[in-house]
């Protein structure tokens, strides 16, 4: 009878922990990446994670609470479902203009050989090649030249590892068709101005770039929030487009998730700072989140 208690025992607090693993640490202020989700009503704890895109590889680094809350995590979630080739094969597909668009229909010839020349000389590709794709998308082919390294990976890829190595679920909050959307609601004309005024302004965006990962190394993210507004560098005018409609739809998503799982969410950092802010958000919506320590 005795041995049956104690294993009982032992059952049920194996069980309760199970349940309700240890709180992390509370940074003691705001200036974290990682943030905890709980509910009002008890139930689940779910964490979330501001990203940087793309780094130099020597610099990604990942705390132990950080490591911890993904292990206590049912699932992870990513803007998008990383582990499903289908997103890859996807963005090949999706990458080009609708129409018979081409980035010379949108540039006056002096501007779209401005920009051949740059490709052709700091990115050594020919822009013949690229004719069709997005400009937006283009535009993303500058980031490595902003880099002060070759070896680059995205905090988005080392977590799918480490999540797959603690055989975790992945999902995404989007498909591939869906943010090839969001390319498609930005007029081609005023991406083609954006990508032209990077080109020309190189110098001053790789000064700004430097600046916003400083920024995100430090873990400010009320600094990334108003970098994220500057209008010297585009984007703030399609804000509603490319962050404030998708928070929102992440919000509604994870309030039906969070209801039966725990979750590990890693999505672009300037997604969660400021009043339009996931983390606002999930505040408005009764949550209660609160900084975890990231060092």
């Amino acid at each position: 009878m005795k041995q049956f208690l104690f294993a009982a025992c032992c059952f049920f607090l194996i069980s309760c922990n199970a349940q309700k693993p240890a709180p992390l640490p509370v940074s003691p202020d705001d200036n974290s990446l990682l943030w905890e989700i709980s509910s009002k009503n008890g139930g689940k704890t779910s964490y979330i994670f501001g990203t940087f895109h793309l780094m130099c590889k020597e610099d990604i680094h990942f705390s132990n609470n950080l490591l911890t809350a993904l292990r206590q995590s049912d699932e992870v979630y990513f803007e998008m479902d990383l582990d499903d080739p289908a997103n890859t094969l996807g963005g090949l597909f999706y990458m080009n203009m609708k129409g018979d668009t081409t980035l010379a229909d949108l540039l006056s010839p002096e501007e779209y050989k401005k920009v051949a020349t740059f490709f052709q000389d700091s990115l050594k590709t020919p822009i013949a090649l690229l004719q069709r794709m997005k400009p937006m998308m283009l535009g993303a082919l500058i980031y490595p030249k902003l880099m002060p390294c070759k070896n680059m990976s995205g905090i988005e890829q080392e977590l799918m590892q480490l999540a797959k190595k603690e055989k975790k679920e992945i999902k995404g909050f989007e498909t591939i068709q869906f943010q090839s959307s969001i390319f498609d609601s930005i007029p081609y004309s005023t991406q083609a101005k954006e990508l032209l005024k990077n080109i020309d302004s190189m110098q001053a965006y790789k000064i700004f770039f430097d600046s916003m990962l400083t920024v995100y190394k430090s873990q400010q993210l009320t600094k990334i929030g108003n970098m994220m507004n500057d209008t010297s560098y585009g984007g703030a005018g399609d804000m509603e487009v490319m962050l404030y409609n998708r928070n929102r739809n992440w919000v509604e998503q994870l309030e039906k998730i969070m209801k039966e799982k725990s979750v590990f969410v890693a999505v672009g950092a300037g997604h969660l700072p400021g009043n339009q802010g996931v983390l606002e958000l999930l505040r408005k919506k009764g949550y209660i989140v609160r900084p975890i320590l990231n060092k």
